[in-house]
């Protein structure tokens, strides 16, 4: 016998990464039944889920998930949640209060104290806070991590260099994304997930050093338990080395362990189906795999201030 399909809505449909989520719901064979955003530029809805309800009053959005809920067959048992940084917070509740599991892009939320609140509502309501941490899922990461763990010489201290620079066009500063109450600020805007990835494999920060800040660029040092990371995080293209601006490319990224590059440019955009497939198995990552980033974000926040 077949196992039913599990029901999802979805908060933020408009944006860029609510794509990725949509393929995710339809390639693990669910159903999208209701979406919502301010904005109704959403026709991409019509490629995956053309029959869901669609939603740019939050209050009527609310409404219908509480309405659901009410039933027995209909009932949404996942809120996919991809609006801006400082609503999902907010979000994550309003999928709780409505019975349903949460699913949050990252960073899961901007403050480390907010975990601990989420917690709370979590154990009240019986229901689950999951987030999107996708370069765990990568095949050339959980090969590093491997690698890492496997190491003869436990006490072996390893070098790391990251740098990442996606340009980003005016309006990014004129959105949400450029508003640092409301985005996190360059560091959580890009480096979340960076950050999550290197606490993951050399373990906890120790030390959390900003060497640079200005709202298109940042860097710094990490102390991590077994590494230590200096990385460049920026937005503006004039930072591309010269030989990507030669090319026409307007994103570089690089990780060297020790001075051994890795190589994990290809397959970002199958991620978000294998987290969701780890999701519904019963082994997503919950509110404290997300701490370590979301504290490391904090804290560069505050030094930048």
């Amino acid at each position: 016998m077949t196992k039913p399909a599990h029901t999802f809505a979805l908060i933020g449909a408009a944006g860029f990464i609510a794509p990725r989520h949509m393929k995710a719901i339809k390639e693990t064979g669910n159903n999208l039944v209701a979406a919502l955003d301010p904005f109704d530029s959403v026709g991409i809805i019509d490629s995956f889920f053309p029959e869901a309800h669609f939603f740019t009053e939050p209050e009527r959005f609310d409404r219908h998930l509480d309405k659901l809920r009410r039933t027995i067959t209909s009932k949404v048992d996942y809120v996919s949640i991809c609006s801006p940084n400082y609503l999902h917070d907010a979000h994550i509740r309003m999928a709780l209060r409505n019975g349903a599991n949460a699913i949050c892009e990252k960073p899961l939320v901007l403050n480390p104290w907010n975990l601990d609140a989420l917690a709370d509502i979590e154990k009240e309501s019986g229901k689950r806070i999951f987030t999107i941490l996708q370069l765990r899922h990568h095949p050339a990461i959980v090969a590093l991590k491997n690698k890492i763990a496997q190491s003869d010489d436990a006490a072996k201290r390893y070098n790391i260099q990251l740098e990442y620079i996606t340009s980003r066009g005016n309006w990014f500063f004129r959105s949400w994304k450029g508003n640092v109450e409301k985005s996190g600020g360059i560091a959580t805007n890009i480096g979340v997930h960076f950050f999550d990835m290197l606490t993951w494999i050399f373990g906890a920060a120790k030390e959390n050093i900003l060497t640079q800040y200005q709202p298109d660029r940042a860097s710094g040092k990490l102390v991590l338990e077994r590494a230590d990371v200096n990385w460049f995080l920026s937005i503006n293209a004039e930072t591309l080395p010269n030989e990507v601006k030669q090319q026409n490319k307007r994103t570089y990224r690089t990780l060297t362990v020790d001075g051994e590059e890795i190589e994990f440019s290809d397959g970002f955009t199958d991620l978000h189906t294998e987290s969701y497939r780890h999701i519904l198995a019963g082994n997503g990552f919950g509110l404290e795999d997300a701490r370590a980033s979301v504290q490391i974000v904090h804290e560069i926040r505050k030094q930048s201030l």
